[in-house]
Order: C-alpha cells, then sequence, then structure tokens
C-alpha cells in the first residue's frame, strides 16, 4: 500500500518585517507533490528541520508545534477516509479532503464520453442525424484503442488530459490506423467537444485542446475546366441513364446543390422575387442553415422545366451510388481524366462558373453556404494564383 510523507519546509525568500518566513506543507503521494501555505511564520533560528520541529521551548514555538501537528493529524485523516472509499485518489485530492473543499466525481475520458453518447443519442431526429452520432461513437472507440495501446489499460482519468495526450493520439492515428490528416483532424474536433463539456459541467479545470492547433489541410479541389464543362453540354447520350446523369449534373455545375438538396428539391421551394428573378430556398443539410440559390443561369432552368412534370421533385431521383457509378461512365465516354463524384459538381460551380468569372468571394461564400469567409478562401485559394495572372495580362494589355 502506497503511503503519503508529510513534510514541513521553509520558505526562506520571503521574509516579512519580523523577519520571519513562512512554514509551508508538502505532501508527497505516488511521486506527486502538493505544496501549500500553513499559515505560520517562524524565525529560521529556531527551526529544527531534522525533526521538524520549533525550539526553543516557549510560547510561541509551542503554538507552532501544536499547529503543525494538528496539520499532519488531519492531513492522515483525510489520506484514511479516502482509502477507505476505495476510489482511485491523487495527492490533490488528498489536499482537498484536508481542506474540507467537496470532491467532485471524477470521470475517466472513456467513461464521460460513454454518458456524452447516451445524452447525444436522445437527441437523434431532434437536433442531429443517426450518421452525427455514428461518427462520435467511432472516435470513441478509436479513442479506447489508443488508451490501451499507449497506456496499457482502459481509461484515463479526465483532468490528467493534456497537451501531450492530444499529441500521442494524433500520432497514434497516424501510424497505427493510418488516416489521413483530414481524417485526424475531424476526429479530433468531436473529441474537443467531449471535452469541452466536460469543462461546461466541472469535471475539468482547463481544456487541453485550447493549445492544440489542428494542422491545416488543403485538399486538391477536382472540377471541370469551361472546356470539360462545355464538352459535357454539348455531348448527346444514347442512354437515358446516362443522360438524366449529366442533366442533373450539370443542375449543380449551375446552382451548386449537394445531392441530396438536388433530388428533394420540389416545387416550394422555388420561389420568384419581383424582379421575375426565381430562386431556391433551402435548408441546407448539412449546417442546418437556410440557403438561397438564384437561378440565373437558363441552363439550370432547363433541366428543371424537362424534368418538373414527373413528380413531385423537380429533378429525377437517383441514387448517390448509381450517380457517381455513372458518372465515371460519362468521364471515361467523354475521356475527361478525373475522378468525377456528384461533389465535384459543387466545386465546379464555385470554381468554373463564379471565381473564373469575377464573382467575388464573400459572393461565393454565401452562394455556397459556408458560415466563414475563411471556408471557401481555404478551399479554392489554389485558383487564386491562375486568376491572378489572367487578370495582371488584361492589365498589362491595357496599359500597353
Amino acid at each position: 500500500m502506497n503511503n503519503i510523507k508529510i513534510l514541513f519546509l521553509l520558505d526562506k525568500i520571503r521574509i516579512n518585517k519580523q523577519n520571519k518566513v513562512p512554514i509551508r506543507c508538502r505532501i508527497t503521494y505516488e511521486s506527486e507533490r502538493k505544496i501549500f501555505s500553513t499559515g505560520l511564520f517562524i524565525n529560521t533560528n529556531n527551526w529544527i528541520a531534522s525533526k521538524q520541529i520549533s525550539k526553543p521551548p516557549n510560547e510561541e514555538n509551542n503554538y507552532i508545534n501544536n499547529q503543525l501537528s494538528l496539520i499532519k493529524n488531519k492531513i492522515n485523516q483525510a489520506f484514511l477516509l479516502l482509502q477507505v472509499k476505495e476510489e482511485p485518489f491523487d495527492v490533490n485530492d488528498i489536499y482537498n479532503q484536508y481542506a474540507g473543499k467537496t470532491l467532485a466525481k471524477e470521470y475517466g475520458l472513456i467513461e464521460y464520453y460513454q454518458i456524452y453518447l447516451e445524452r447525444l443519442k436522445k437527441l437523434i431526429g431532434i437536433e442531429i442525424k443517426q450518421q452525427t452520432w455514428d461518427k462520435f461513437s467511432y472516435i470513441k472507440d478509436d479513442v479506447s484503442e489508443f488508451i490501451k495501446h499507449n497506456y496499457k489499460k482502459s481509461d484515463v482519468k479526465l483532468k490528467d488530459l493534456d497537451f501531450n495526450f492530444i499529441s500521442e493520439l494524433e500520432y497514434y492515428s497516424k501510424t497505427e490506423l493510418k488516416h489521413k490528416q483530414v481524417t485526424i483532424n475531424k476526429a479530433l474536433q468531436r473529441l474537443k467537444k467531449v471535452v469541452k463539456q466536460s469543462v461546461i459541467n466541472g469535471y475539468l479545470d482547463k481544456n487541453p485542446f485550447e493549445e492544440h492547433k489542428p494542422k491545416k489541410v488543403y485538399p486538391k479541389i477536382i472540377f471541370l475546366t469551361q472546356q470539360e464543362l462545355d464538352l459535357l453540354e454539348n455531348h448527346h447520350f444514347k442512354s437515358e441513364a446516362l443522360t438524366r446523369v449529366k442533366d442533373c449534373y450539370l443542375f449543380c455545375c449551375y446552382t451548386g446543390l449537394a445531392y441530396r438538396e438536388m433530388f428533394e428539391l420540389k416545387k416550394e421551394d422555388l420561389i420568384t422575387k419581383p424582379d421575375e428573378t426565381i430562386w431556391i430556398y433551402k435548408k441546407r443539410e448539412k449546417t442546418e442553415r437556410n440557403f438561397s440559390v438564384p437561378l440565373i443561369l437558363s441552363k439550370a432552368l432547363e433541366v428543371i422545366e424537362k424534368y418538373s412534370s414527373e413528380s413531385d421533385y423537380l429533378l429525377p431521383r437517383i441514387s448517390n451510388q448509381s450517380f457517381n457509378r455513372l458518372l465515371k461512365e460519362i468521364a471515361n465516354v467523354l475521356e475527361i481524366p478525373k475522378n468525377l463524384t456528384h461533389h465535384t459538381a459543387r466545386k465546379t460551380f464555385a470554381s468554373t462558373v463564379l471565381l473564373n468569372n469575377n464573382v467575388p468571394m464573400e459572393v461565393v461564400s454565401k452562394l455556397l453556404g459556408h458560415s466563414k469567409i475563411t471556408t471557401t478562401q481555404e478551399y479554392y485559394a489554389e485558383l487564386m494564383p491562375e486568376k491572378l495572372s489572367e487578370n495582371l495580362k488584361k492589365l498589362e494589355n491595357r496599359i500597353t
């Protein structure tokens, strides 16, 4: 059984006007220390460190010795009380028990994460989707395996979380799980939410994630160039299935709608403004924010007019898997050397249709439904050098 060591020390640097120094108490338990002030002061010449007493015997020194004895007894009592509870504790818990401070329930990270998941599960269908809960659950499993791998135990105390824990988790995710940085960033982002909630609930004093800065990732943006977009528009497929996918893909190239937003589009989502411009008004599934997109490009309206009479939905409904599979066939037929998916249409809208036609970044950000313009800037920064070069050439032509 581990025992505690109680030692009284003089803080000889802090000398008061009476030429006395404060007496501090140091508790040592399991190689961890807690030092605190006893509130007592003593003349350094009167202190016998080896015996932990004040001499010679007189009224003042007797009072100091009695107080030190009481402090030592109270600390030992606090230690015994914590041992009786048969719950894990550390040197800070011993001090808190001695000082009469209420000991908050101590959770392990995985233990608290499970409680967080149980509360989150009740919000499925109300505030979150099942897939959101699943992602949080997967992260908990990964963190649990990391703790077993690195710490050789099933859990770690919440209060023991620090910057090193996060760094090691990130390293483990790269080397053992073979995750890409973008996946790691998402995982740490979700874990940060769990830990932040534990701080709010008073189970952790400080969120170690406040010191952690995620590594920036700038994924390669895949989109159709203007030449490729023209090639797709002008090609006529014999297959009806390929034609439908082509039309829907082009619709997204001119509106920037995500897959589910496109296929759930209904007539009531269209509003005609006083200037007779038709707008799409809908809620963005990913962010739960309302968004609006003007159908100012006739090509997008033509697609709606072509299919809107078939059902309550404005466009033909195709599964995401089938849509992306047929897109790959289209890319092969047109000899476009890119891995086309539905999402590349949204990228084409932002880059080729908007940015390359001098639409301001602020407007692009708004049409994409990004909550911050920095998100748009980070994703599409690689397109800017080409546009800058083009504008400089135009400037040169005007000057010369």
